[in-house]
């Protein structure tokens, strides 16, 4: 159930508990935070269907449908649209064909504002990416202005990292690491000499 805490980073992210459309069954259904323990989530908010930038990032998630699968990542597609309206886009925008994640409908506005990304004079939730850790903890919050899209690709990048440093806890990662680049062990002994610990 909705918890209504507000989301912060590196704490609990906030329950939610949402009706969703399913593009590939075609079909409804419910969603709780809770019933995805142990996955990680990308929770993606956009800001309304039959809308212009948005398709385009919905386009570009499930483009790298098989890079979030083989990671292990749950990714759901939210705006404080209805399942009806989430089907109806679908079946009309040329963008959306194939869509393979599930689209949450928040039409009653509790999550986008417990995410902290709702405005309330519009009641449309802001362009918000959220990624939650297998343990229920927020570690990652990216929030963009609305005409500006996001990268999947980064996104990706990101979880990489956090997946790392999961199961590497004593390191950090650098600015734009990938697997098999240099990573970080922070120490006094490092301190000032940064540049000297990511050289080859």
């Amino acid at each position: 159930m909705q918890d209504y805490s507000i989301v912060k980073i590196d704490t609990p992210a906030p329950g939610f508990h949402l009706p969703y459309y399913c593009p590939i069954k075609d079909d409804e259904g419910m969603m709780d935070l809770a019933d995805l323990k142990w996955k990680w989530v990308v929770l993606f908010f956009y800001p309304a269907d039959f809308t212009f930038v948005c398709p385009t990032e919905l386009k570009d998630m499930a483009d790298n449908f098989d890079e979030f699968k083989n990671m292990w990542v749950e990714v759901l597609a939210a705006s404080t649209d209805t399942v009806y309206s989430h089907k109806a886009w679908v079946q009309h925008e040329l963008l959306m064909k194939n869509f393979p994640f599930k689209m949450l409908a928040d039409h009653n506005l509790g999550t986008a504002d417990a995410y902290n990304i709702l405005d309330e004079e519009t009641g449309i939730a802001g362009r918000g990416t959220f990624i939650i850790d297998p343990e229920g903890t927020c570690r990652g919050i990216e929030v963009t202005s609305g005409p500006l899209g996001r990268n999947s690709e980064e996104l990706l990048r990101k979880i990489e990292a956090l997946q790392f440093m999961g199961a590497n806890p004593w390191v950090a990662c650098p600015a734009r690491w990938k697997s098999g680049s240099k990573t970080l062990t922070p120490s006094i002994k490092i301190s000032g000499q940064v540049g000297e610990q990511l050289q080859d």
